[in-house]
């Protein structure tokens, strides 16, 4: 409501919102506007806007590399600081953010019925605009393949949102009530202390990271991730199988 009240979006509406926010911007957005700026006092952007709630960018890869670069140190920190010609100020920034990008300009690298029409520099030059330590701050990275089409007009399978989002629920109560906050705002010091690792888990999460040169900031991350996973299944301890899991979700990190 802050951020709203300072852009003057209340006029006419309930200054209290109970709904957490979601913006998806156009690729084409630019730095002031994602990021906040403008002549003056700088203003809010969207990662701002979505500030406990979700920023989603489609079509990551679309986005100028300068803007993207940007989101790093909000994404690290959940604040954004701007000096513009105005004043300085800061803005709460803590945010999910959820982005899609297709694998290749043409979209159909890797699909096993339609072939790629892209040049092996284009599909490289198009990855390499997502940045390593961008990407190093992405925790769950998944591969999504075309459906077949025939489960497009079926009765979708699989497990409801209803049961999924009660396990999320009660992960989040079990962070809350042990530490305070989520694991993802644990830094090392309190990870170590309160999310401790199983001697075999602690040597699988070495081992893996060793020889697959995981940065400090990715191996930190894996460890948060796992432990969110130990939290969603009620398990006290983190086993080794949330080590892998959330070692899964990085398997990107070392192809790239």
């Amino acid at each position: 409501a802050q951020v709203r009240s300072l852009l003057g979006e209340l006029r006419g509406h309930p200054p209290l919102g109970w709904v957490r926010p979601f913006r998806a911007p156009h690729h084409g957005v630019s730095a002031a506007g994602l990021i906040g700026g403008g002549s003056g006092l700088a203003q809010p952007g969207e990662i701002s806007r979505s500030h406990h709630g979700v920023l989603f960018l489609d079509e990551l890869a679309e986005f100028q590399a300068p803007v993207l670069q940007a989101l790093r140190q909000p994404l690290e920190t959940g604040r954004v600081s701007l000096t513009r010609s105005g004043g300085s100020v800061s803005y709460p920034a803590r945010f999910t953010l959820v982005a899609a990008t297709n694998p290749c300009p043409c979209g159909w690298a890797g699909d096993p019925v339609r072939s790629c029409r892209c040049a092996p520099g284009a599909i490289d030059s198009y990855q390499r605009r997502l940045s390593g330590p961008l990407l190093d701050r992405i925790d769950l990275k998944v591969g999504v393949r075309r459906i077949k089409l025939e489960t497009l007009a079926s009765e979708p399978t699989g497990e409801r949102s209803a049961p999924v989002r009660e396990r999320v629920v009660a992960a989040r109560s079990r962070q809350l009530a042990r530490q305070g906050c989520l694991n993802a705002q644990l830094k090392p010091a309190r990870l170590r202390l309160l999310a401790a690792l199983e001697p075999v888990s602690r040597r699988t999460l070495e081992r893996w990271a060793e020889q697959r040169g995981l940065t400090a900031r990715g191996f930190h991350r894996a460890w948060r991730v796992a432990r969110t996973s130990a939290d969603l299944e009620g398990a006290e301890q983190i086993g080794e199988r949330h080590i892998l899991e959330a070692l899964g979700y990085r398997l990107q990190d070392v192809a790239a």
